[in-house]
């Protein structure tokens, strides 16, 4: 061994794969961890379905990012200072303001959320017949179009569906896929081209900017409208600034610029991009502000609040700001990138490359013990939470529908989303998430299938109930037991 001055050298090697929090912590919100039995007793009252359960019964939360984003200290303050008027309100020209500097766009409709502006633009521009081409489709996105006599196509790339890849944007659309689909269809029949950044049922994916250039080419071609859903804008422009060539070096704001100039609307939920509630619609086209704008005063409030508080306007006037900082920006994908890594590490099956929103499992891998027909994602999110306490979502078969004669449509992929929030959780709190799954991976036999026993018409996966096919939460527990004894 090398000797220095007598002593033994040592080598010391930094690690770069561990995701630093850009922030500390000044107000904090107190958990607690149930017990297993209790967490049992809480998943059946939910009828296994997580969106049921009371956060009093949960440790940590990952079912979503939208709204639960951590706000910023600028945030926060801007509320205090809202101008609380019905019609004029002074806190809507900074929003006015930050949507021209961070999305390009002068015109500005504001909603309560993002889901809000799925239902004006399909109301404007949606018929009975009509056909929407986009990367991805995202459950209150489909159904709006259906709603309103549309229907959808899906042309993403074969790569889009492999969970294990090297793909850096497989929230791609399939350009040669995309001109077929157009001449097959009629251009007529088609009001716009839809993409969604990032795709968040098939695990956050990406697109790249060259790829939206090769749509908006299309696009003019055929004389079409190109709508960009930018729910996961930021994170979309940082793999793009981290991923794409062509970007490198480039700032997070001159790429989300590039992308929405490539865009004839644009809209979002202000629950994902800016920490905050509400959402809107932006355009610089007169026509298409004008064709929108009377149905925000009917089924939102008025054009300068959208029935959203006027404390949210001026937390999501900040927000976006917020949204061209890569410190705030990439915290997210970070943790997410960190997490997916180590879940493949210890051979569990994951979505890779690591997306937006969240780390992503594959239900199908996962418990493939468990037939489809008995959602194989909802069950796993469920024997989850018995695990550990962490709520997850399912984002498979039960997030679907079912055909005009009943029967499910089987989702493409089965994933169970553990969302990773902006700057919500620490890294304890995520290697945590990891130990229970990995020990849930090494028990997954004794994961059994769920069934319906009340299930809506329209969006079943928000309110519908489900009851195990057999004993098998009862045995997870018994498992659990004997491992950890009275640890929780």
């Amino acid at each position: 061994m090398e000797k220095i001055n007598g002593n033994a050298a040592v080598k010391f090697f930094a690690r770069k794969d561990i995701p630093l929090e850009m922030h500390k912590v000044r107000i904090v919100q107190s958990l607690k961890l149930v017990p297993v039995e209790r967490r049992l007793e809480a998943i059946r009252s939910a009828g296994f379905n997580t969106f049921l359960l009371g956060t009093e019964d949960i440790f940590l939360d990952m079912l979503t990012d939208s709204g639960t984003n951590a706000m910023s200290d600028n945030q926060i303050s801007k509320m205090f200072v809202a101008d609380d008027a019905y019609a004029g309100s002074q806190s809507f020209k900074k929003l006015e303001k930050s949507v021209l500097e961070v999305f390009g766009k002068k015109y500005i409709l504001p909603v309560h959320q993002g889901r809000a502006a799925e239902n004006i633009i399909s109301k404007a521009f949606i018929k009975e017949g009509s056909l929407v081409p986009m990367n991805y489709h995202f459950t209150t996105t489909l159904a709006h179009i259906q709603i309103n006599g549309g229907k959808i196509a899906e042309l993403f790339r074969s790569e889009a569906m492999k969970i294990k890849s090297t793909d850096p944007f497989k929230g791609n659309i399939d350009p040669e896929k995309l001109e077929k689909f157009i001449l097959e269809s009629g251009p007529e029949n088609i009001p716009f081209i839809r993409m969604e950044a990032s795709t968040n049922l098939i695990g956050g994916q990406p697109f790249s900017l060259k790829n939206m250039k090769e749509i908006r080419k299309i696009a003019d071609k055929y004389g079409l409208m190109l709508v960009l859903d930018a729910s996961l804008i930021g994170e979309n422009a940082y793999f793009i600034v981290n991923r794409e060539e062509e970007y490198k070096g480039q700032t997070i704001h001159s790429v989300l610029l590039s992308m929405c100039d490539l865009a004839d609307i644009v809209y979002f939920s202000a629950r994902k991009v800016t920490s905050s509630r509400g959402g809107a619609i932006c355009t610089n086209s007169d026509e298409l502000y004008n064709k929108m704008k009377h149905l925000v005063p009917l089924y939102e409030g008025f054009l300068t609040y959208g029935g959203i508080s006027i404390r949210e306007i001026e937390a999501m006037a900040q927000g976006l700001l917020e949204t061209i900082d890569e410190d705030i920006v990439k915290q997210s994908p970070l943790f997410i990138d960190y997490m997916v890594r180590e879940l493949d590490k210890l051979g569990i099956p994951v979505v890779m490359p690591g997306g937006a929103l969240g780390c992503h499992v594959d239900a199908t891998q996962f418990v493939a013990h468990v037939p489809q027909s008995q959602y194989q994602a909802a069950a796993l999110v469920s024997a989850y939470y018995i695990a550990a306490g962490v709520r997850g979502m399912e984002r498979g078969t039960m997030s679907s529908t079912r055909d005009e004669n009943g029967n499910d449509i089987f989702s493409e992929m089965e994933l169970m989303r553990l969302a990773l929030p902006r700057r919500v959780f620490t890294l304890s709190q995520v290697e945590y998430a990891i130990d229970r799954l990995n020990w849930l991976y090494h028990n997954r036999k004794l994961i059994g299938g769920l069934r319906f026993v009340e299930e809506p018409p329209v969006l079943r996966f928000f309110t519908g109930r489900l009851e195990p096919v057999n004993e098998w939460p009862e045995k997870l527990v018994e498992a659990f037991r004997k491992d950890f004894g009275e640890s929780l």
